[in-house]
C-alpha cells in the first residue's frame, strides 16, 4: 500500500481499502490485508465499519466488493465538469451522432464526468462518476499517451491489467507500443477492448492541470472507417476548445 503523509491514518486506510475494490473488484479478507499489508484482524474491522454505512458489502461468496452507498457520494461527480464540457459534448453528438464523453485521470483510473447520448435508439449511455481501467478505454489510453513511461507503470503496477474482453491489452509491452502509436497520431482506440461490439475513438485534451480525454462511442457497425476520418478531427477541434474553457476554471488546481 503507498502511504500518504500528513493525513488521519484510519480514514487513508479505509479510503485504500474502497480504491482496492474498485481496481480489483471483489476481495477476500486475505488478499485485502495482504495488498495493505496489515493484519487480518485490523482489516476486518475497518471492513465491518464500511459495510455497516453501506460502502461495502459483503457478497455470498464471503468476499468483499463495493456498496451501494457509494451511489450518493458518486451522485455529484461532474458538476465541476459538465456545465462547460457540455455544450462541446452536445457538438460532437450533432455532427457525428453517437454518443459523447469527457473523462479525467483520477488516481489510477479514469472517470467520466460527462456525457451526452446519441439520438440513435442503440446507443451507448456512460454515467457520471462510472470508472474504468485505463488501458482498456480510448479515453484512457489516450491520457497514458500523454504521460512520462514511468507514470504509466506506476498506474499499472497499482491497477493492474485486468482483460475486461477478449480483445483487452493485457501485455504491458504491446500496450507501450500502442501509446507510442496514438502519440504519434494525435487519437486512441477502443476496438471492443472495454465492452463487446463497441467502438470509440478519442483524443487528449492537453494543457490543462487535470488529464482528460473526450470521445466518441457507438455499436461496431456504425463506426465505420469513413465515420472515424470525419470524428476525428472533430474530436481534436472540441478538445481544443475544451483546453480553452478549463484553462481559466482549472488555473488553481494543483
Amino acid at each position: 500500500m503507498t502511504k500518504r503523509g500528513g493525513g488521519v491514518q484510519s480514514v487513508e486506510r479505509a479510503f485504500a481499502l474502497l480504491e482496492l475494490m474498485v481496481e480489483r473488484g471483489d476481495q477476500s479478507l486475505t488478499e485485502l490485508a495482504q495488498a495493505m499489508d496489515l493484519p487480518v484482524p485490523t482489516i476486518h474491522r475497518f471492513l465491518q465499519t464500511l459495510v455497516g454505512l453501506g460502502y461495502a458489502r459483503q457478497r455470498d461468496n464471503r468476499r468483499y466488493g463495493l456498496g451501494l452507498g457509494l451511489a450518493r457520494l458518486a451522485s455529484p461527480v461532474g458538476t465541476e465538469f459538465s456545465p462547460i464540457a457540455q455544450p462541446h459534448l452536445a457538438s460532437l453528438v450533432a455532427e457525428i451522432g453517437e454518443s459523447a464523453n469527457l473523462a479525467v485521470l483520477d488516481g489510477n483510473m479514469v472517470v467520466y464526468v460527462a456525457h451526452v447520448p446519441s439520438p440513435h435508439a442503440m446507443r451507448l449511455f456512460t454515467e457520471n462518476g462510472h470508472r474504468a481501467h485505463t488501458h482498456a478505454t480510448g479515453v484512457g489510453k489516450a491520457i497514458l499517451a500523454q504521460l512520462p513511461e514511468a507514470h504509466i507503470d506506476r498506474i499499472l503496477d497499482r491497477a493492474g491489467m485486468p482483460a475486461a474482453t477478449s480483445r483487452t491489452i493485457t501485455d504491458r509491452a504491446k500496450l507501450h507500443r500502442e501509446l507510442a502509436k496514438i502519440n504519434r497520431q494525435g487519437y486512441a482506440t477502443d476496438a471492443g477492448e472495454q465492452e463487446d461490439g463497441v467502438f470509440c475513438y478519442a483524443v487528449p485534451v492537453l494543457g490543462l492541470p487535470i488529464s482528460m480525454a473526450v470521445s466518441v462511442s457507438g455499436p461496431t457497425f456504425r463506426m465505420t472507417k469513413e465515420l472515424g476520418a470525419k470524428a476525428i478531427p472533430l474530436l481534436q477541434a472540441e478538445a481544443e476548445a475544451l483546453r480553452r474553457d478549463f484553462a481559466g476554471p482549472l488555473s488553481d488546481v494543483t
